[in-house]
């Protein structure tokens, strides 16, 4: 083989490996979820259903020291919480999740980092935004309820 073949094979196959890491690192963005996180993935989608249709089952997968921290700086206990979503102090008409980037596991714990699209009513005003979440999980007797959430909003 001669020198410059041998140097262009080199500098292919580097080019080529470039490309492929940077996609993996790309693709790393939306994290893929293993058979293990099936249950939790599935109540974090029950927890933005039961939001979104004002569902009363939301109780059930919230932890009763459960903390919700909101985008306005309003904080909510588990009390709180169930108050005002009976009283439907907020109605979401619409939530979707646009991304979930990290699931991190620990024991009964999980941290979650995601991105979620949402639209609604509160006092009489339509408002719709982008929110990043992180979200706190503890799995007991084999179910996984939500303890914490933070939100911010993600401004354009």
């Amino acid at each position: 083989m001669s020198r410059e073949l041998f140097t262009e094979n080199r500098v292919g196959r580097t080019l080529l490996f470039i490309l492929l890491l940077s996609f993996s690192f790309w693709n790393a963005q939306n994290v893929s979820v293993s058979q293990k996180d099936e249950k939790l993935t599935e109540n974090i989608r029950l927890l933005d259903t039961y939001l979104q249709n004002n569902d009363e089952r939301i109780l059930e997968i919230l932890n009763p020291d459960v903390s919700f921290g909101h985008s306005n700086g309003w904080v909510q206990n588990f009390e709180d919480f169930r108050k005002d979503f009976s009283s439907k102090k907020v109605i979401y008409k619409d939530i979707q999740q646009t991304e979930l980037s990290e699931i991190k596991r620990y024991k009964n714990m999980a941290s979650i980092r995601r991105k979620i699209k949402v639209s609604g009513i509160y006092k009489n005003q339509d408002f719709e935004m982008k929110l990043a979440l992180l979200e706190i999980w503890i799995k007991k007797n084999a179910v996984w309820k939500l303890w914490s959430r933070q939100s911010i909003e993600i401004k354009p």
